[in-house]
């Protein structure tokens, strides 16, 4: 029997969601026949490090944030010869940095939406100033799931107050603001699987939305025109190789059809750690293909690699 230790929980600002992620996939991996060890990670990189001794079969990476989902984790199990799921140090590190992504991306022909880093303590200075013409988005470098993240409208006066308040670093990441629809691609390997529009209850698609029950509803596959679809799915795929990506990943997109369809698609972002949480969208696309979740668990982990 495979013997798989789970990692999750972490210390990142999306310590609970992983620990959520983490509960399904035990309970999955567990349902599909592997040998399930539980780890669940705090500050203690030694305990970690004696969790995993000895040394499993394969690591289910169920951590997502720093520490998770930025390289770091995966060059401790480089380092260690232990073979775990999704993607390597050099992929995880570049998603991550929403910078460098951007970069990888532009050089690799996709769509992004216009924007740069700033200095957080020059905007704070900054009287009335913007970084960019409104509306914008400000968003941190290194955090996921929409932690962080704010619009500036046209009328806001939140902008210093944002920028004075920051806890992400001494910069951060301000882009146009794209109108329009969120979309999002599940990859698979070389495979990606279905187009979900996603539909915030109220305000914007943030880390409530993502993972309060009824934060947001979802379509799959969405209601957009049948080119724009194609799109989605070869830029997601693309966006994965273009990174460096393995196993399982997700794109997410803005969809600009105000003017009508087909519209813009903008690539905003890669996750290399997709949730797995019961209101996660990779798992509901695997579903819509007909793939459960224990299968697409057990997926993951017969495509665990040893990196080093």
């Amino acid at each position: 029997m495979t013997r798989v230790a789970v990692l999750y929980g972490g210390i990142s600002a999306e310590r609970e969601v992983s620990l959520a992620s983490g509960r399904q996939v035990i309970a999955a991996l567990r349902e599909a026949g592997f040998d399930v060890t539980a780890i669940e990670v705090g500050a203690d990189l030694r305990a970690v490090l004696a969790a995993l001794d000895p040394a499993p079969d394969a690591v289910f990476n169920a951590l997502h944030g720093r520490f998770g989902e930025d390289g770091a984790i995966q060059g401790v199990l480089d380092w260690l010869g232990i073979p775990y799921t999704h993607s390597g140090v050099r992929a995880s590190s570049l998603a991550m940095d929403k910078a460098a992504a951007k970069a990888v991306f532009a050089a690799a022909g996709l769509p992004v939406a216009r924007g740069r880093v700033v200095e957080m303590a020059e905007m704070a200075e900054m009287a009335d100033a913007d970084p960019m013409p409104r509306p914008y988005v400000i968003k941190p470098l290194n955090e996921g799931s929409s932690v962080g993240v704010s619009i500036i409208r046209d009328g806001d006066n939140r902008r210093a107050d944002v920028a004075k308040n920051w806890r992400f670093g001494p910069t951060a990441m301000v882009e146009e603001y794209v109108p329009g629809r969120e979309l999002t691609v599940g990859v698979m390997g070389d495979r990606p699987l279905a187009v979900t529009e996603v539909a915030p209850r109220q305000g914007f698609y943030d880390y409530e939305a993502k993972y309060a029950e009824g934060g947001s509803h979802h379509v799959v596959p969405a209601r957009v025109h049948p080119d724009t679809t194609a799109r989605a799915l070869d830029m997601a795929l693309a966006a994965h190789r273009a990174l460096g990506c393995r196993g399982a990943t997700r794109a997410d997109f803005r969809y600009d059809d105000t003017a009508g369809e087909p519209g813009r698609l903008v690539l905003l972002e890669v996750n290399t750690q997709p949730g797995l949480t019961p209101t996660s969208l990779l798992p509901e696309q695997a579903a819509h293909l007909g793939i459960s979740f224990p299968r697409l668990c057990a997926w993951m982990v017969e495509h665990a690699a040893c990196r080093a």
